[in-house]
């Protein structure tokens, strides 16, 4: 270090120290981590203008400031008592020449439905508090081995929005209602709700979620941020608390597209826990960042899917303005009205039943004797005799769960084989192949409605059903605000098509730049 450096180096320490002190988010502020991106945090670590513990306090301070405190974000459910320590022993790798990745002392916080050995794993429930797991996910132990600090758990729907009729998106028994920071009276959509906040908020540099069929996306849209969910398989499942093994994955929910790529890098990899991983081994990149090209939309033949526009007007208008700029940039739009021509809703839905059932009852039995439920017919009784459980939401969906067969059952079997075929070789891919397609676009969704736990959510719209269904990939970027709330825009495809999806997305937010910095009103 030179003495440039060390003189810098002591007065953002003697800074940290005042700051830490006076209890506010001065420290944040001082460092300029506003919107910082991997890269830019990686450059001054190299340079030695910037320490891994000295990031790691700051975010800490800015979760008790803003999310804690202040305008009351309420995102984050857990924060890691160890992350001062794991930062200070990245540091000192980096001191010894020892830098393990691109992730390298950088602060992730994860949906609490991810398991992690040094804090709780709850789903948000109340019946899981304290429970905390014999073994890190796959995805944790990859990015803990690429030097990640794993900073907080963020609050999320409880059970990942599977547990009733109708609900409020971040809304959770153990956590409350997570609010939107564009404006804190607005639903900051869900499931990962805590975590496309903690994005958009700037509580840590990336996040993560998890998606069923719109979890990751929905909220991205509602939070202006970029939300990808990967090719089921291609990330592993193992250790994350489920609803349905065929259709669920763990995503990036960042600020831009090359650190989606980056962090998409980082947690990739055969499991031995996830059979579906296997799958992946083939199409695997070291690097996704190499997919990410400025002119990535010249030559694209993109499929629009007309069926989520007609339900909201100015929505529909910032579309066809956002049509036009695509074709500006080179691409040609086709129009598509439908992409599977049989409604698979009801058989998805039974899907989502049968594997939350069994997924929930491999997931409590992989904690062991200190399971603190053992079965999900456990957990309707609990939910039965727990007043507080139904009153604000009816606990429906778990009960129903918990009353269906194993996976041999017939409807089970039917019901998966009709989803797969529709969504997928009679969908997507028949879809793709007749129009020539590269990809598809259409809007991620509405701005974020109004927080109401009586009536529950409002969706105006939604994209994210063919490729969820299908489980292929899709990435949403920020396309555009309506009174000063953004929404986002989808791109999906076949299956393992993240190069190119990241490549198309890529394109559109360097010409486009729409994300807005939150500013907390309400």
């Amino acid at each position: 270090m030179n003495t440039k450096q060390l003189i810098y180096s002591v007065l953002v320490f003697l800074l940290l120290t005042s700051c830490s002190q006076s209890g506010n988010d001065s420290l944040y502020d001082l460092l300029d981590l506003e919107e910082i991106t991997v890269d830019q945090l990686q450059e001054r670590y190299n340079n030695g203008n910037l320490t891994a513990s000295q990031v790691t306090r700051a975010y800490l301070d800015r979760i008790e400031a803003i999310d804690r405190n202040g305008p009351g974000l309420n995102a984050i459910l857990t924060v890691n008592p160890n992350a001062l320590e794991i930062a200070d022993e990245l540091d000192r790798e980096r001191r010894d020449g020892n830098v393990r990745g691109p992730l390298h002392g950088v602060p992730i916080i994860l949906k609490d439905n991810i398991n992690t050995t040094d804090m709780q794993t709850t789903a948000g429930s109340r019946f899981m508090e304290g429970s905390v797991p014999p073994q890190d996910a796959f995805i944790v132990k990859r990015l803990r081995e690429e030097g990640a600090i794993i900073l907080a758990k963020a609050n999320l729907s409880e059970w990942a929005n599977f547990h009733s009729s109708f609900s409020s998106s971040g809304w959770s028994g153990l956590g409350g209602q997570v609010n939107n920071p564009y404006d804190l009276t607005r639903n900051p959509c869900g499931s990962s709700s805590g975590s496309g906040v903690a994005a958009s908020a700037n509580l840590a540099t990336l996040t993560i979620g998890t998606e069923t069929n719109g979890s990751i996306v929905c909220p991205s849209n509602a939070n202006g941020i970029v939300g990808f969910k990967p090719t089921i398989g291609l990330w592993s499942r193992s250790g994350i608390i489920p609803i349905s093994h065929t259709t669920d994955s763990a995503g990036p929910m960042v600020r831009t597209v090359r650190d989606a790529a980056i962090l998409l890098s980082s947690a990739t990899g055969v499991d031995p826990r996830d059979e579906f991983s296997a799958a992946s081994e083939e199409h695997i990149h070291d690097d996704y960042t190499q997919f990410l090209n400025e002119d990535g939309l010249q030559g694209k033949r993109l499929g629009l899917y007309t069926q989520p526009l007609g339900n909201h007007f100015r929505v529909d208008t910032l579309m066809n303005e956002t049509v036009r700029k695509l074709e500006e940039l080179g691409a040609e739009i086709i129009e598509i009205d439908q992409i599977s021509e049989t409604n698979i809703g009801g058989d998805s839905f039974q899907v989502l039943l049968y594997e939350f059932k069994d997924g929930l009852n491999k997931y409590f039995a992989s904690l062991g004797e200190d399971a603190p439920v053992s079965s999900i017919e456990e957990l309707a009784e609990l939910t039965r005799n727990t007043p507080e459980e139904t009153e604000k939401f009816d606990r429906n969906l778990i009960l129903m769960a918990a009353e269906k067969g194993d996976l041999d059952s017939e409807e089970y079997r039917e019901a998966l084989e009709n989803m797969l075929r529709y969504s997928r070789e009679e969908g997507i891919d028949r879809v793709m192949d007749e129009h020539n397609l590269d990809a598809f676009i259409s809007p991620t969704g509405s701005p974020a409605w109004k927080t109401d736990v009586t009536l529950g959510d409002n969706f105006s719209l939604s994209s994210s059903s063919p490729s969820a269904r299908a489980g292929y990939p899709i990435i949403t970027v920020p396309m555009g605000e309506l009174d000063g709330l953004p929404f986002g825009l989808s791109f999906f495809g076949r299956a393992w098509s993240e190069p190119v999806l990241l490549e198309i997305a890529y394109a559109f937010e360097q010409a486009t730049q729409h994300r807005i910095i939150p500013e907390f009103k309400n």
